[in-house]
C-alpha cells in the first residue's frame, strides 16, 4: 500500500471511529487506540477532516462535522437512481408494488418505490415513508443474517389490512441496512416470489458494488 493509500485509509478509519462514538464525542486518545495510531498521527488526520467540515474539533473532543449532511444529501438520490431499474423488473415480474428501504435509527424508510405497470389495481407506497424495523417485510428482512435458514421474511396485515410483503436482505454493502421488497393486496406465492426478491436484492447489492 502506497504512502497516499495508508494515509487515506487511515482518514477514513478515522472519520469511521468518530461515528461510533455515536452521541458522545470521542477524545483523541480514544481516537488513536481505535484506529492503532498515535495521538500525533491523529492530530495530523484531523486537519483535511476538520478543513472540509467532516469532522468537528473542541479541545480533546471531536464529533462529526455538518459537511456529512451535505454528503448524506446526495447519497439517497443516488441510491434511488440505481435501484429503480431493478425495482422495475422485480415489480413488472411479479406484479406488485417493489421498493428499497434502509434503516434510519430503528425505522426502515421506503426511499425508492416502482408500481408496476400492467396490473389493474396495486399498492400504493409512497417514498419517504416510514414503519419501526420491528413490524412489516422490509424492516423484519434487514435483521435476517447469512447464516438464518430463512432468505426472506413475509408477512401478512402488518402494516396496512390485508396487505402482503416480502423482503430479503441487501449483503455485501457495508454501512448499509436495506433490503429489497414487494407488497401486494393479493395473496403472493413466496415460494416462488421469495426467490425472485432475493435475486433483486442481489442484484441490487452488484449495482452498487
Amino acid at each position: 500500500m502506497t504512502e497516499g493509500s495508508l494515509t487515506l485509509d487511515r482518514g477514513l478509519a478515522l472519520l469511521q471511529a468518530v461515528a461510533d462514538a455515536g452521541g458522545e464525542a470521542a477524545t483523541i486518545s480514544e481516537l488513536a487506540v481505535a484506529i492503532g495510531a498515535s495521538r500525533a498521527a491523529v492530530y495530523r488526520l484531523l486537519v483535511p477532516l476538520s478543513e472540509r467540515g467532516l469532522v468537528w474539533r473542541d479541545g480533546n473532543k471531536v464529533r462529526l462535522g455538518v459537511g456529512l449532511l451535505r454528503l448524506a444529501g446526495e447519497v439517497l438520490p443516488q441510491l434511488r437512481q440505481a435501484a429503480h431499474p431493478v425495482l422495475r423488473e422485480l415489480a413488472e415480474k411479479v406484479g406488485a408494488t417493489a421498493h428499497l428501504s434502509v434503516a434510519q435509527g430503528n425505522q426502515a424508510q421506503a426511499v425508492a418505490v416502482v408500481e408496476p405497470s400492467w396490473t389493474n389495481f396495486h399498492v400504493a407506497y409512497r417514498v419517504g415513508s416510514r414503519h419501526p424495523l420491528t413490524a412489516g417485510a422490509a424492516g423484519k428482512a434487514m435483521a435476517l443474517r447469512p447464516s438464518d435458514s430463512q432468505a426472506w421474511i413475509t408477512t401478512v396485515g402488518e402494516l396496512q389490512s390485508g396487505a402482503v410483503g416480502v423482503a430479503a436482505p441487501v449483503r455485501g454493502l457495508p454501512g448499509l441496512r436495506a433490503s429489497v421488497g414487494v407488497v401486494s393486496l393479493e395473496t403472493l406465492d413466496e415460494a416462488v416470489v421469495g426467490p425472485q426478491v432475493v435475486a433483486a436484492a442481489a442484484a441490487l447489492t452488484e449495482v452498487l458494488r
